[in-house]
């Protein structure tokens, strides 16, 4: 195809788009932020279809979108860039994967770990001096255990949202082709 890199770029702003859409479609869950969406699928479709190089360019772009969009929940600088641009970039190693549709759903979960990752680090760092004393009913001793639980409270279900619709997507015939790259040969 003459027009391949254009193509991605305005299938990768499509996918940026609708994941902002989907980032409204929420239910909040902490009282500092945190939210369980589907907003991590366009973004890992993306990811398939055109490899993890430029699928953390397109989370890296929605990520930083989203928190200059009013959803962001901050303490520092850091904070942002640690949990909206590099926490949704990570979701684009979903494309270690690239044009494997029918391990979409491994690589939705390879996308959603590495989020997952990244959110429990700022835990750890950024977010330690906030911890409260008690948190889901349990006593808060370690910043390394609450930002686990913190971040599995939220990350765990937008994971199983995001691999089940990941996996329903990729069992339809014309995304499994899309995600191939069927239409690029």
């Amino acid at each position: 195809m003459r027009n391949e890199k254009v193509r991605m770029l305005c299938e990768g702003a499509l996918c940026v788009a609708i994941a902002a859409v989907l980032s409204y479609v929420k239910l909040d869950v902490g009282p500092s932020g945190g939210s369980i969406n589907a907003t991590m699928i366009p973004l890992i479709l993306f990811a398939i279809r055109w490899g993890w190089g430029w699928g953390v360019g397109a989370g890296l772009v929605f990520g930083t979108l989203k928190y200059f969009l009013g959803e962001g929940f901050v303490i520092s600088w850091v904070s942002i860039v640690f949990d909206y641009s590099v926490a949704y970039a990570f979701v684009g190693f979903a494309g270690v994967l690239k044009r494997k549709a029918n391990l979409a759903w491994l690589a939705a979960l390879i996308g959603c770990v590495a989020r997952f990752v990244i959110h429990y680090l700022s835990g750890v760092t950024v977010y330690a001096e906030w911890m409260p004393e008690e948190f889901l009913g349990l006593t808060m001793t370690t910043p390394f255990f609450y930002s686990a639980l913190y971040n599995l409270f939220y990350m765990l279900p937008s994971t199983v949202i995001a691999v089940v619709g990941v996996f329903a997507l990729s069992q339809v015939s014309a995304v499994r082709k899309w995600l191939e790259g069927n239409d690029l040969k």
